[in-house]
């Protein structure tokens, strides 16, 4: 057979390409081709080999891109922000063919891992690390924050060797607790009892022996500055003079003190000497104390009949005086019967001395004591004692165990007496000088309770004297006096304070001399509900915002934002959420945006109108124009912060429904703007309007057109600056690149 012509038996080289196709196709479809080429087994090392209704392709696996047979390629999940793809307070980290996520230090992920993939819910949530104790060092107290903590010095203790607050493990600052040292000293004066060199501790002062002084203040406190008050106690030397001594009724004696410089009270010592010539009691000595404040005082003296004496009165310590000295002789008397009278004096606080009228020698007697006490502060205290008390003395002295504070009767009768003599005396105590409150503290931040030394079951009042005041509100004051009655011996209180307050609280029991001081800080509260004129606007242009300052009732107001919302997510906003950003953030069209933000002390104390989309900055945010034809909802928050504190109240201004814009009278949008400059100066300035929405992709651009440099850049203000009349744009642009612009053109 010969051949045929030249090229027969194969097929045209036009043909070779579509007949390479039918062959790949037919790998694919899983019939080996005419070389016998299996498709699965030209798979890429990263991909699967997957069969679909008979045929076979090459797919890449989870985590690669490509075709499936000559490449595939990992993908970089990472690529989108760690927040987009792992969630807030986390870093992600790319491996071959997939990716993990790793919280930032602060954080923990909720499946307790150190490692997670955000698939199954987990996220990063903040660590407490104040739950370890003793992490902020003696002394020290941990607040928790988002991603760490910091500590401050508790009260009692200061911050040295570095700032406050402070963390244990970057700063060397240690909290010592505040020692005052040694109270001052006072001229011519002394401290009385003990004390401590702690916040809060009080030494009292009183003068030495011969000095006295007024009614200042006797009392010096430890202060939170480590130092003591300083003491306005001012002793005085005292000298008194006893003269014009005289006797009356036969056994009594007067004299007078001169009106030189006294306290009130003086204390007078009585010495008495007798001599008679009786065979049982031949010699009479005794010595007396008399306190009282009066100029001519007198005291009946317990004295035998027909006795010599010698009487010599001076002034006890810390008064200073000469003895005035008289002599007398009392006169005789029937000694066979006892005298049922008798006298009775208070020898001290606590203590009375019974002086009985001439008696037969050795005799002894009875008196009965009935004793009844009451405060006047309280309607149900009562303190009641009755007993007998027999002696042989002629001026014996009895102290009763008595209450401090209280007002007493004393009824004594002596018994045994054909005629019972009564005498009838009132006492008053003095407030105790041991305080009868102790372990103090605070709770549920507005609450008192405190431990009791009181006698149980018995009532006891307690005064408040409550101040407090605001460091940012200087017109703030508060004062609040009351008192309460308990007969409880670990007494709770709740005090109705302000928010946003540092108050000293004062609490005396009424029975004790000094009271308790302690210091209370309240936390603040929502600020007031902002007041705005509701509206709804439906395709029209809105009204200006009307902005008014709130008043600071519950805590120092920090801040005022306008929040723009889509319509539909009102229903799921919370007030006190982060989550509203700037408008140029990836997530504004989907989640809202901050459009201003004004800090408290740029508010005016009468009003301010804003318009919304009125494109100027508002501090660090864009008030941008509303979309077209979009649904919001306009909302007005204000911020409060104090005390690592923050509370927010918000009130819906405006519902906006096929919103509508107006450029008429306005600069439109941040433009691109294209200035065409020769020889540093402006030969030709040409201003064109582009109207980009995608303005921001064009930053930076540059063409160059007949060799003349043309920039076409973003022109962006700073913030609540706009461009003046178009004509002087060029000129505004160049006079303020070192201002107010960015993006401004210039050719070499």
């Amino acid at each position: 057979m010969g051949r045929g012509p030249r090229g027969a038996g194969r097929p045209p080289r036009r043909l070779l390409p579509l007949l390479l196709l039918l062959g790949l196709a037919r790998g694919a479809s899983g019939a080996r081709g005419a070389d016998g080429l299996d498709v699965c087994a030209t798979c890429h090392k990263h991909a699967t080999c997957k069969q679909t209704e008979g045929m076979k392709m090459c797919i890449c696996k989870y985590g690669f891109v490509g075709n499936g047979r000559t490449h595939c390629v990992d993908k970089n999940e990472c690529q989108f922000g760690a927040t987009v793809v792992c969630g807030n307070h986390t870093s992600c980290h790319n491996t071959l063919g997939g990716f993990y996520c790793i919280c930032l230090e602060g954080y923990r992920a909720t499946n307790n891992n150190k490692t997670f993939i955000p698939n199954d819910g987990t996220f990063c949530t903040d660590i407490d690390e104040c739950e370890i104790s003793g992490l902020c060092r003696q002394g020290g107290r941990c607040v928790n924050t988002y991603g760490s903590f910091e500590c401050y010095c508790m009260d009692g203790y200061l911050a040295k060797n570095g700032p406050e607050p402070f963390h244990p493990t970057r700063d060397a600052t240690s909290c010592t607790e505040i020692d005052c040292g040694t109270p001052p000293e006072v001229p011519d004066g002394y401290i009385v009892g003990n004390y401590t060199s702690r916040l809060g501790s009080q030494v009292r002062y009183a003068c030495k022996e011969g000095f006295f002084s007024g009614l200042e203040d006797t009392v010096s406190s430890c202060t939170a500055l480590g130092t003591w008050d300083s003491p306005k106690l001012y002793c005085q030397e005292i000298i008194a003079e006893v003269n014009d001594v005289s006797v009356f009724n036969n056994s009594c004696v007067r004299w007078q003190i001169n009106p030189g410089r006294t306290v009130s009270k003086i204390i007078y010592v009585i010495h008495i000497k007798g001599q008679r010539l009786h065979p049982v009691e031949s010699v009479h000595e005794e010595t007396v104390n008399l306190t009282t404040d009066s100029r001519t005082p007198e005291v009946c003296l317990d004295l035998y009949p027909g006795t010599n004496y010698t009487v010599s009165i001076f002034t006890a310590l810390p008064t200073r005086s000469v003895p005035a000295i008289i002599g007398f002789q009392t006169a005789e008397d029937d000694l066979s019967e006892d005298d049922a009278t008798f006298n009775i004096s208070i020898f001290s606080e606590a203590c009375l001395k019974l002086s009985r009228g001439p008696r037969k020698a050795g005799s002894e007697q009875t008196y009965q004591f009935k004793v009844l006490g009451q405060r006047w502060y309280l309607n149900n205290f009562y303190h009641a004692a009755s007993f007998n008390f027999t002696t042989r003395e002629q001026a014996p002295v009895v102290c009763l165990d008595l209450y401090p504070a209280a007002d007493y009767t004393v009824n004594i009768t002596l018994l045994g007496s054909s005629e019972q003599h009564s005498v009838q005396i009132t006492m008053t105590t003095a407030p105790a000088v041991k305080q009868i409150i102790s372990n103090i503290s605070i709770f549920n931040e507005t609450c008192l309770r405190w431990r009791s030394t009181k006698t149980a079951d018995t009532e006891e009042m307690y005064s408040f004297h409550i101040q407090g005041q605001r460091w940012y509100q200087k017109e703030f004051s508060q004062e609040i006096i009351f008192n309460i009655t308990t007969s409880s011996q670990a007494p709770e209180v709740c005090l109705d304070l302000h928010p946003g307050t540092n108050y000293s609280v004062h609490v005396q029991a009424l029975s004790s001399e000094l009271p308790v001081v302690l210091s209370l800080t309240t936390q603040i509260t929502e600020p007031p509900l902002p007041e705005v004129d509701f509206v709804t606007v439906h395709g029209k242009p809105l009204p200006r915002l009307r902005l008014r300052k709130a008043k600071e009732k519950n805590g120092p107001i920090s801040s005022y934002q306008v929040l723009v919302l889509p319509l539909a997510l009102q229903s799921t906003f919370f007030c006190d959420s982060e989550g509203a950003t700037s408008f140029f953030s990836n997530t504004s069209d989907a989640s809202g945006y901050v459009a201003a933000e004004l800090l408290a002390k740029d508010v005016p104390d009468d009003a301010m109108e804003i318009s919304i989309g009125d494109r100027l900055y508002y501090g660090k945010y864009y008030n941008a124009p509303l979309r077209k034809g979009n649904d919001y909802c306009i909302i007005l928050r204000i911020t409060s912060e104090w005390n690592k504190v923050r509370r927010c109240s918000c009130a819906v201004w405006a519902h906006v429904k096929e919103s509508f814009h107006s450029n008429k009278g306005e600069p439109g949008p941040p433009e691109d703007i294209a200035l065409k400059m020769r020889k540093q100066t402006v030969a030709k300035c040409e201003v064109r309007w582009s109207g980009l929405p995608s303005h921001e992709d064009r930053i930076g651009q540059t063409l160059l057109r007949g060799g003349e440099a043309l920039w076409v850049g973003l022109l962006t203000s700073s913030p609540g600056k706009r461009p003046r009349r178009r004509s002087h744009w060029p000129e505004l642009l160049i006079q303020s690149h070192s201002k107010h612009m960015s993006g401004i053109l210039f050719s070499k």
